[in-house]
């Protein structure tokens, strides 16, 4: 562990960013180059306190989570990335799956553009790493943690209550097309021990996926039409599309009304009402993830 390269390194690709590459407001009278130690502490869920300390080379080694959420806010690509927990004393391979994956800067870049469609970015294993605020408005606030319950696949088939943002008649097509892509990522990352942990779990606590687990069944969930049920809007007939990355592993997937239908209003409602609360409760934004993990 060498914390003061890992300063003198952190101040070097904090000066490089500029707050449009980070999706944040230029604003006036900056005098930095790139960004200021609290707007990086705010893109890692950090204090900036302790950024202050980790960019002068004292304080407590960071943990793995939170150098990917630094990895993260500095756009870092895959060698830097792997630059910064080496000099942090911690093992690459850290950061390599489950809800800490590395999220690649160009879909970070992508999705940082598409504020007027809900878009999001998840693992293959179904793991949100970051969404925009209108899929947050539409799917809601992303669920964070970490081991095989941060993946939307986990909780389909063990938690009733992740079933309701779909219409009940279309859960059985929902359940074959998760079990189904889930299979394809678990062949693409060669059964290691974290898609075996969360297979494994399944078979055990669900019936149904174990059953469709056995029919061996694989397709890529590249794009489908979904009803979604909002609480304000009602059902929203709406496309769901995927953009891979180079290696299959993560995934920009956004959404787009079709030409004609309902959902083109609809959207347009969406980005109105945001994410205020309109059955009564008081209004809340969440505001854009950006180190989910």
């Amino acid at each position: 562990m060498d914390l003061s390269e890992l300063g003198t390194f952190l101040k070097s690709r904090r000066d490089r960013i500029t707050p449009a590459e980070a999706g944040l407001p230029a604003g006036t009278r900056r005098r930095v180059p790139g960004l200021r130690r609290d707007e990086v502490a705010q893109l890692a869920s950090a204090s900036v306190e302790y950024y202050t300390e980790l960019e002068q080379g004292r304080g407590s080694q960071p943990t793995v989570q939170m150098l990917t959420g630094l990895a993260r806010a500095l756009r870092l690509d895959t060698d830097e990335r792997d630059h910064l927990f080496l000099l942090a004393g911690r093992p690459v391979t850290a950061a390599a799956h489950g809800t800490a994956a590395y999220v690649q800067p160009a879909m970070l870049t992508l999705l940082d553009r598409l504020d007027t469609t809900p878009a999001l970015i998840i693992t293959d294993l179904h793991e949100t790493l970051a969404q925009n605020r209108l899929a947050t408005a539409l799917l809601g606030p992303p669920v964070t943690g970490a081991g095989p319950q941060a993946s939307f696949v986990h909780r389909w088939f063990t938690d009733p209550g992740s079933r309701g943002v779909y219409p009940v008649e279309d859960h059985p097509h929902h359940s074959r097309v998760l079990v189904s892509d889930l299979r394809a990522g678990v062949a693409r990352r060669d059964h290691d021990p974290v898609t075996r942990q969360l297979v494994g779990r399944l078979r055990r606590s669900s019936a149904e996926f174990a059953q469709l687990w056995a029919t061996g069944d694989v397709a890529v969930r590249r794009g489908e039409r979904k009803r979604i049920i909002h609480p304000t809007l009602g059902v929203v007939e709406i496309n769901c599309q995927n953009l891979f990355s180079e290696d299959g592993q993560q995934r920009l997937q956004f959404y787009t009304a079709p030409p004609g239908g309902p959902a083109v209003e609809q959207l347009r409602l969406l980005g109105v009402i945001g994410t205020q609360d309109l059955t009564g409760g008081p209004d809340i934004t969440v505001p854009q993830v950006r180190s989910a993990g």
